[in-house]
């Protein structure tokens, strides 16, 4: 909990110093923030360092496949309103980047972090939060990541006797699988719009049942639980049944659901989800996404989406056609080397829109458009891309690299 003892040994201060200036030489080496290699070293110094630089402070968990940087950065600005805070708002969140973000915030009364699907158990382990939000669950980085109900297994073992609030999403049947190891859950209706990893009941292996915006599993009876947050169209309802207003000027249903998780993990600090709701106004993009920049007199519109589930949400939000869309994937390793899950994504959805197709990947991406019936074209870059478009507004759509090789192209 929050109080003003130093809880740093001489090792720890050593271990923050160091980690420091080894970030900082990665900065000025242009080796990008530093952030990890920075905690890594930290680390080595002293493997305790995490627990201690949490021991301070009420912390936040956020993990999902996707939302979770977002969902951080909204909660993150929401308990600004009740004190000053640290997080890891660039998205490293592995143990060495978590502990880089929180080495840097001493005067912090909240830490809101952003966790890895793969690490939230040792993590939580070792800051203790008060809280943890669980978003949702789905194929990701299919060489790296376990395969879904495997990850949710690693969840409900880690999180099982958790004296952490958890906030979950019970509209994903494997968060919810998760989270129902734990004494104290908050359910919330924030939506599933993918379903493809949740046909099959993650307790017993028989076929889940979906009437409506409900789900059971015919077999062995476990099925949606009662929420008592939710989204409701352009409002998040409370468990008084109070609706508020949700104000953002990031787009989409899925941003949404966001802020309707994030509200209800700000009411566990005592924060009122008017208030919360207000601060998240804020919020115009989250490391880039969103952004929208000027690049060849063209406005681009930078969109990041990196499995199924991200791009059936960006697809939801892009302007209708004849807009045009650049689309642009790679396989490195922090994306994950294999692309078949590009065969997972439908793009029958870009119908109408002129579409042109950049990235290491970009033949790959091309066969799977083919096989769509899309109209496209292969480009060589993105100037290349942008050239070819119309003035006016396009819609820039990236897995993980390709988004930051984007970002750098367009200076943003």
């Amino acid at each position: 909990m929050a109080g003003n003892s130093d809880p740093l040994t001489p090792r720890a201060k050593l271990a923050v110093t160091a980690g420091k200036a080894v970030a900082a030489a990665s900065r000025a080496a242009g080796r990008g923030s530093g952030s990890v290699i920075g905690g890594r070293v930290a680390l080595k110094l002293d493997p305790d360092l995490l627990g201690r630089l949490a021991q301070n402070l009420d912390v936040v968990l956020v993990s999902a496949t996707n939302g979770k940087t977002t969902t951080t950065r909204l909660i993150a600005e929401a308990l600004r309103a009740a004190g000053p805070v640290v997080s890891n708002a660039l998205g490293a969140n592995m143990p060495a980047g978590i502990t880089s973000a929180l080495a840097g915030g001493s005067e912090a009364k909240f830490g809101v972090i952003e966790v890895d699907e793969k690490y939230l158990a040792g993590v939580a382990r070792d800051t203790a939060p008060k809280c943890i939000a669980l978003l949702n669950l789905s194929r990701d980085q299919l060489d790296r990541a376990a395969e879904t109900r495997m990850l949710a297994e690693n969840w409900r073992e880690g999180l099982a006797g958790s004296k952490a609030v958890i906030v979950a999403n019970c509209d994903d049947p494997l968060v919810v699988w998760a989270a129902s190891s734990s004494p104290n859950v908050i359910w919330v209706a924030a939506g599933q719009m993918w379903q493809e990893d949740a046909w099959s009941c993650p307790s017993c292996g028989g076929v889940m049942q979906r009437p409506g915006d409900d789900w059971f599993c015919g077999e062995c009876g476990f099925r949606r639980p009662t929420p008592t947050w939710a989204l409701s169209g352009d409002h998040v309802l409370d468990p008084h049944g109070s609706a508020w207003p949700i104000h953002l000027q990031l787009p989409g249903r899925a941003n949404k659901a966001n802020a309707a998780s994030s509200a209800a993990v700000a009411a566990v600090f005592g924060v009122p989800p008017q208030v919360a709701l207000e601060r998240m106004y804020q919020v115009q993009a989250v490391a880039g996404r969103y952004d929208v920049v000027q690049f060849q007199d063209r406005d681009l519109r930078l969109l990041l989406a990196k499995n199924p589930a991200g791009w059936l949400e960006t697809f939801s939000l892009i302007d209708p056609p004849p807009a045009p869309v650049i689309l642009s994937v790679n396989a490195r390793s922090a994306d994950g080397t294999d692309t078949s899950w590009l065969w997972d994504v439908d793009y029958t959805r870009l119908t109408g829109h002129p579409i042109f197709v950049i990235g290491d990947r970009k033949l790959d991406l091309a066969v799977r458009l083919e096989v769509a019936n899309q109209h496209f074209q292969v480009c060589d870059n993105l100037d290349q891309a942008v050239q070819m478009c119309p003035p006016g507004r396009i819609e820039v759509i990236a897995n993980y690299t390709a988004f930051q090789d984007l970002r750098r192209r367009v200076g943003n």
